[in-house]
C-alpha cells in the first residue's frame, strides 16, 4: 500500500510540472478562419517573434523567457531554425556539417546537463518540450530566406533537410511550420515547394504556412498550395512615410487589416494573420536609429486592427527579444540598446494578453468582420474605426479615442448594454445609453489623441 502511494505521488507530481504531458494539436476550425485545438476548443494565435532563441539562449534563458512568455499570455513563439547554413548554439554546437543543409549535425542520444553530447538538435528538442509543458507551440522556420539563397541550397537538398526536420518533430503536437522567412515567395520558388511538399509528406498532423517578405502575404504566391493550411502576411516596420516604394504590390503602410480585407475575401478560405508587424522599441523603417521608435501604443494597434478585420490572431515583436540581444553582442542589429532581460516586460508584451482575453470572452467561431455597423466611417489613418461581431455582440476598436457612430440597425441584435473596454489593462466601464436604436454616437473617456485606444463593446 505504502508503495502505491508512492507511485501515485510520483505520477501527480510529474503531471504537474508537465513531464509526460502531451498538448492538443492545432486544427483549422470548420469554417475555415480560425484555429482550434483537436478537441474542438477555440485557440487565438497569441505569438511572440522569439527567432534567435536556439542559438543564442542557454538552457536557463529558455526557461526565464518561456515562464514571462506563459505568464503572460503568450501561446505560440515564431523561431528560426537555420538563421544561417553555419548556425551554432550558445554551447558552441553547429546545426550542420560544413554547411551542408542536407547533412544535420547529430549526436546518439539526448544528454540533458552534458553540454559535451548535448547537440544543437538536442537544444532544439529540449526548447521544444519545455514550450510543450507551458502551453506554448513552436512555429519552426526551416531555414531563414536570407541563407536560403546560398548557391548550395537547392530543391533536392532542401528535400533531404525537410525529411528530417519532418522526421523529428512529427511526432511533436505543439509544432507549426513556418516555410520561408522574410522572402519572397519567387525567390528560390523551388526550394519553398520543396520544403513544403517533403515536411506535408512526413508530417500529416501539423500545420504550415509561410511567412513572407514584409509588405506582402502568402497569398501572393501559395495561397492554393497543398501544404498551406493558412496564410500569414507581414506588415512590416514602415510608418506611412516610409512605405513608397513602387516594387511592393501592397503600399498599406500601416494599416495591416487592409492585408486581413484582402485575405480574408479568397477562396479558398483560410485563416489569416499578421506574423511580423512593427517591433516595439525598434526604429521607424528598421535601419536609420535616429527614426522614432514604435511604442505599446502603436503595437496595440496593429494587434486589434488585424484581428477586428477578421484575423485568427496576431504575433507581437520587440527589439531585443527577437534577437534575444546582449549588451555588448557583436551582431546587434536595429539600434537595439537594451537587455533582451530588460524588455521581457515591455509594456506592450504585458497588453498583448488583453487583446486575447477580450475576443475568448465571447463567442467565438461565428465572428467575423463588421464594419457596416460604422456609420460615416470615412476618415482614414489613425482615426479609422474597425469593428467586428458575434451573434450577440459588437466590439468596435478606436485607435484614436476619436467619437464615433454606430448604426444600430446594422448588429444583428437588438442593443441592451454597452462598456468601454481598455487595452492597456483590460478594465471596462459602463456606458449609460440614452439611445438604443438609430445612429447611435458613442465618445471614448478622456482626450482625442493617438493612443487613447478603447474598445466599444456592444451586447445584446
Amino acid at each position: 500500500m505504502k508503495r502505491f502511494f508512492v507511485l501515485l505521488f510520483l505520477v501527480v507530481y510529474l503531471c504537474n510540472n508537465g513531464v509526460g504531458q502531451s498538448m492538443q494539436r492545432l486544427q483549422i476550425s470548420q469554417n475555415q478562419r480560425f484555429f482550434q485545438t483537436a478537441d474542438g476548443k477555440p485557440f487565438f494565435w497569441l505569438g511572440d517573434t522569439g527567432w534567435l532563441l536556439f542559438i543564442k539562449c542557454s538552457r536557463e534563458d529558455v526557461l526565464q523567457y518561456l515562464n514571462a512568455r506563459q505568464q503572460q499570455g503568450f501561446n505560440v513563439v515564431q523561431v528560426m531554425v537555420l538563421h544561417t547554413l553555419a548556425a551554432k548554439n550558445v554551447y558552441g554546437a553547429k546545426a550542420l556539417k560544413d554547411g551542408d543543409i542536407s547533412q544535420p549535425l547529430t549526436t546518439p542520444g539526448t544528454a540533458i546537463g552534458d553540454t559535451t553530447a548535448y547537440d544543437f538538435w538536442d537544444h532544439v528538442d529540449f526548447v521544444i518540450r519545455e514550450a510543450e509543458k507551458r502551453g506554448i507551440y513552436i512555429a519552426l522556420v526551416p531555414v531563414w530566406g536570407s541563407a536560403a539563397k546560398e548557391k548550395t541550397v537547392n530543391a533536392k537538398n532542401a528535400a533531404v533537410y525537410a525529411k528530417f526536420l519532418a522526421e523529428r518533430y512529427k511526432s511533436y503536437t505543439n509544432i507549426i511550420w513556418l516555410n520561408g522567412g522574410d522572402i519572397e515567395g519567387n525567390a528560390k520558388m523551388d526550394v519553398w515547394e520543396a520544403i513544403g511538399t517533403t515536411i506535408k509528406k512526413y508530417d500529416t498532423n501539423n500545420l504550415m504556412t509561410y511567412h513572407p517578405r514584409g509588405r506582402y502575404s502568402s497569398t501572393d504566391w501559395f495561397h492554393n498550395r497543398k501544404w498551406l493550411d493558412f496564410n500569414m502576411f507581414q506588415s512590416g516596420h514602415r510608418s506611412y512615410a516610409q512605405d513608397t516604394s513602387m516594387k511592393e504590390k501592397h503600399r498599406h503602410g500601416e494599416d495591416n487589416w487592409k492585408f486581413v480585407v484582402t485575405d480574408y475575401n479568397m477562396k479558398p478560405a483560410k485563416p489569416v494573420l499578421d506574423g511580423e508587424p512593427s517591433y516595439e522599441n525598434i526604429p521607424y523603417g528598421l535601419h536609420d536609429s535616429l527614426q522614432p521608435r514604435w511604442t505599446a501604443a502603436e503595437v496595440r494597434r496593429y494587434g486589434y486592427w488585424s484581428v477586428f478585420a477578421g484575423s485568427a490572431g496576431f504575433t507581437y515583436g520587440e527589439n531585443a527579444i527577437m534577437q534575444f540581444n546582449k549588451m555588448g553582442d557583436a551582431d546587434a542589429n536595429f539600434g537595439v540598446f537594451n537587455n533582451w532581460k530588460e524588455t521581457i516586460n515591455a509594456p506592450g508584451a504585458l497588453q498583448m494578453k488583453y487583446l486575447k482575453d477580450l475576443i475568448l470572452s465571447y463567442s467565438y467561431f461565428d465572428r467575423k468582420p463588421a464594419q457596416e455597423i460604422i456609420a460615416d466611417n470615412t476618415q482614414k489613418r489613425y482615426n479609422y474605426i474597425l469593428a467586428t461581431k458575434g451573434s450577440s455582440y459588437v466590439l468596435a476598436y478606436t485607435y484614436t479615442g476619436r467619437t464615433f457612430k454606430i448604426n444600430t440597425a446594422k448588429l444583428g441584435f437588438k442593443l441592451s448594454s454597452a462598456q468601454w473596454y481598455s487595452p492597456v489593462d483590460g478594465s471596462t466601464q459602463s456606458i449609460s445609453l440614452k439611445a438604443k436604436t438609430g445612429v447611435v454616437s458613442f465618445d471614448p473617456p478622456g482626450q482625442p489623441k493617438n493612443g487613447n485606444d478603447w474598445v466599444l463593446v456592444l451586447k445584446k
